[in-house]
């Protein structure tokens, strides 16, 4: 009695595995496609920066006020490990609006632009982690590039005194 359940229940088990096996060596062949060609990636990549910039003013801002603080830092001559500092803080700034509004889009996706608490949350918390990075930027860039422009200041003065 066991042998015929047995082969009832292992045919579509191989049916089965075969359409699985099918299907994951599809799933191989498609990610092998997307991953093959860098070029590809890095155009997706620049499209969501475009996207970020044409459609989120707080984007452009952080573009805009990084890339003073960048100039500035050149101008000043501030040590390359400042520099780099500087750059990987307007960097994560940077990252974290882009997570923000990916993560804006794929929760105005899933909750059909009405309302929910949750979806409240999940928004919040990204824009806070925006905002923590944007703080910690200015402190860097603060520490880093006043004492330069407060010198350049006091030699102003000292000039035209």
């Amino acid at each position: 009695m066991s042998q015929p359940l047995s082969t009832k229940s292992s045919a579509p088990v191989r049916s089965s595995t075969k359409a699985t096996e099918k299907a994951d060596a599809l799933q191989r062949t498609l990610s092998l496609k997307v991953a093959s060609n860098l070029l590809v990636s890095f155009k997706y990549a620049w499209q969501g920066v475009a996207y970020a910039f044409q459609t989120q003013r707080n984007f452009r801002i952080h573009v805009c006020v990084g890339s003073l603080a960048i100039a500035l830092a050149f101008s000043f001559h501030l040590a390359p490990v400042e520099v780099a500092v500087l750059g990987l803080t307007i960097g994560a700034v940077l990252a974290m609006e882009l997570i923000n509004t990916a993560l804006e889009s794929v929760v105005d996706l899933t909750v059909k632009q009405t309302y929910h608490e949750l979806a409240k949350i999940a928004k919040d918390c990204a824009a806070a982690a925006v905002l923590i990075s944007a703080l910690v930027s200015l402190l860097v860039a603060g520490l880093l590039l006043a004492p330069p422009i407060l010198q350049a200041g006091l030699d102003f003065i000292q000039i035209h005194m």
